[in-house]
């Protein structure tokens, strides 16, 4: 899916700092690390591999780079089977037909001119990564390739063209090439091990769980209207909870999904019971819910209470 800008187009940032302010103004708060791989990814033309745990912030990158930049986003969702008709290109064929046999009606018989005409860019159905070697008034589009864990590795080895050469190979009309790189930024959650062939034509980094002191920023930027005292209670019970054994710990969304609703409840300072009513927000998985059961959030709360009186 295609999203059109919705800032006026502006040159790539010229230094490490630049890039972290670039990120900082649609409020994504990076390190200096993530700035300094972007930054590289950016002047040096290559795609960048973005690889942690779910619900870090790896794709929100590709539309705060797009949205800053002012340049297209383009998505491709990446799932179980995709393949080249659903990630590139594919015909018509109803329309083919309809054209098909009005021509026949009209009385064209030549077999070539028919093919010729049916096989034509008229017919063809761009999908988002032939859509992203186009080129565009705004600029090199942003392509984000989320979640590529999710495919095959006859798709990654489908991919490895596009990302050396961004070009693409349509047997009927030819090679299709890109005249300015998109920017392309790759995910994945680490479901199963990506192909070294793909991760050697990018640049990597790894985006992990946020300190606390970023994370506290993250969610007062985000999430404005939670009060001073409420956020650190938050953000230290989210960083105790990462270091229990569960299996899927809360990332920085389900931070901000937490912030979001313990304000919509007008909560002002955290108590076991209000915890454990909406660990829900928190926690995806009835497992992880159970081990936190009974007196274990009181012990994870009353250690962030203690913490915060101590740093006082």
């Amino acid at each position: 899916m295609a999203v059109k800008e919705t800032t006026k187009p502006r040159p790539l940032p010229a230094s490490i700092d630049a890039t972290v302010d670039l990120l900082a103004e649609a409020d994504y708060l990076a390190d200096r690390s993530l700035g300094t791989v972007l930054y590289l990814a950016l002047r040096m033309g290559r795609p960048l591999f973005l690889e942690g745990e779910a619900g870090v912030g790896k794709t929100e990158i590709a539309k705060v780079l797009s949205s800053t930049l002012g340049r297209r986003l383009i998505r491709l969702q990446c799932y179980e089977g995709l393949d080249v008709a659903a990630a590139v290109y594919e015909w018509n064929y109803a329309a083919q037909m309809i054209a098909i046999r009005v021509a026949e009606a009209e009385g064209e018989h030549d077999r070539g001119r028919l093919e010729h005409d049916v096989f034509s860019e008229r017919f063809l159905i761009k999908r988002p990564l032939l859509q992203a070697l186009e080129p565009d008034t705004a600029g090199a589009p942003v392509l984000l390739i989320d979640e590529i864990d999710r495919t095959d590795e006859a798709f990654e080895a489908f991919l490895l063209e596009v990302l050396a050469d961004f070009q693409v190979t349509i047997p009927e009309l030819g090679t299709v090439k890109a005249a300015q790189p998109p920017i392309v930024a790759i995910t994945s959650n680490r479901t199963r091990e990506v192909h070294d062939a793909l991760k050697r034509r990018c640049l990597y980094h790894w985006v992990g769980y946020p300190t606390a002191e970023r994370e506290l920023a993250i969610v007062r930027k985000k999430v404005p209207g939670v009060a001073k005292k409420l956020s650190e209670q938050i953000v230290g019970f989210v960083q105790r909870l990462r270091n229990q054994d569960l299996f899927k710990a809360p990332g920085v969304a389900e931070t901000l999904d937490w912030a979001g609703a313990l304000s919509e409840l007008d909560v002002v300072a955290l108590d076991p019971a209000t915890v454990s009513d909406t660990l829900g927000v928190l926690l995806k998985y009835q497992d992880d819910i159970a081990r936190l059961e009974g007196s274990k959030v009181k012990e994870l709360l009353d250690g962030v209470k203690a913490e915060l009186r101590a740093a006082e």
